[in-house]
């Protein structure tokens, strides 16, 4: 395995600065932000799109700091109901999958979006009970007449270009823990059999694995880890952690409005790596990864409030250098 940043936290930095602190912390790979929420602070992508020369140079200047490009980020809402939005987040996720193979990655990374509640909404409508029965009502359009169409066509093109989309299990969008991933996965096209036997699925829609959003869940990464294993549908890991509060959480319960800046009134809030769960998480999470065969990029993501970005960026480089499996496992001898 190795290591690597979600960039746009680094978007302040300028490129260059971004890359030489890269390498200056000892990270093998890059995240690169390029439109939607993370935005594009490094480049324009539509540019680099249409410019060999451009490509070469982001390539070039990864790969001069000793670096690799593991995938292109885009989380937005490409479902919005909000005409505006749509287009624009529908726009950059299209110009991320074909500029992926191009910049030598064949991930994007994205949510899977929110529709509103009907046809007439301009809002998301992200339903957490299933009663009363107007939310069924809800659930069967946002699946059936938008999310399931929408990422059909989107898992048909990415597939032309050679490209898996990996999708963020993220509350306040319809696809939020691996139940919901897998019936996103079931879409239809391009088609092959589940590695389990069951229905086909599209074999390039699968997960950007978070821990940090299952957490307050009471979802174990672990065992959604084992679960999205066993489909292969695990296409990218960030590495971000969450601390309860568990005076908040047994007054208030885990769905919480409140801003994060509110890190003293909140249930929950989302710590750097090592410091909302310890070893007792990370390693057998860790090795879950290893075990169900992912061996890529833990890619970290720092959205600690309690310290600073490099403080906490660097905290979560250490702790993660010391829990992570980087060596092909040696053949066995004593069986």
């Amino acid at each position: 395995m190795k290591l690597g940043v979600m960039g746009a936290g680094l978007g302040a930095l300028g490129w260059d600065k971004a890359l030489d602190y890269c390498k200056h912390v000892g990270l093998d790979a890059i995240e690169l932000p390029v439109g939607a929420y993370p935005g594009t602070p490094f480049f324009s992508p539509a540019e680099a799109l249409s410019s060999s020369t451009m490509q070469q140079k982001i390539r070039d200047d990864v790969r001069s700091r000793g670096l690799e490009i593991i995938g292109l980020a885009v989380h937005g809402n490409p479902v919005s109901p909000d005409p505006a939005v749509r287009a624009a987040h529908v726009r950059d996720h299209d110009t991320a999958v074909r500029l992926a193979a191009k910049l030598g990655t064949d991930v994007v990374i994205n949510f899977s979006g929110c529709p509103g509640g009907s046809a007439a909404d301009r809002t998301p409508n992200w339903v957490t009970s299933a009663w009363p029965n107007e939310f069924r009502d809800i659930l069967r359009y946002q699946w059936e007449d938008v999310l399931l169409p929408f990422w059909s066509g989107k898992a048909r093109e990415a597939a032309n270009e050679g490209v898996k989309i990996a999708f963020e299990a993220h509350p306040g969008f319809t696809a939020y823990n691996p139940d919901t991933l897998l019936k996103l996965r079931a879409v239809g096209a391009p088609l092959s059999r589940s590695c389990t036997g069951g229905p086909a699925v599209s074999s390039n829609l699968g997960a950007n694995l978070d821990p940090s959003h299952f957490f307050w869940q009471g979802i174990d990464p672990i065992e959604a880890a084992r679960i999205l294993g066993d489909a292969g549908a695990i296409f990218h890991v960030h590495g971000k952690d969450t601390g309860i509060d568990p005076h908040n959480t047994r007054c208030n319960g885990v769905l919480d409005t409140r801003s994060y800046g509110e890190i003293d009134r909140r249930s929950w809030v989302f710590r750097a790596c090592g410091f909302g769960h310890g070893d007792e998480f990370w390693k057998p999470f860790i090795s879950m990864l290893r075990i169900k065969g992912y061996d890529g990029v833990i890619s970290i993501e720092h959205e600690d409030g309690t310290m600073s970005l490099q403080e906490g960026f660097e905290k979560a480089v250490t702790y993660l250098r010391g829990v992570l499996i980087r060596e092909p496992a040696t053949a066995a001898w004593w069986y």
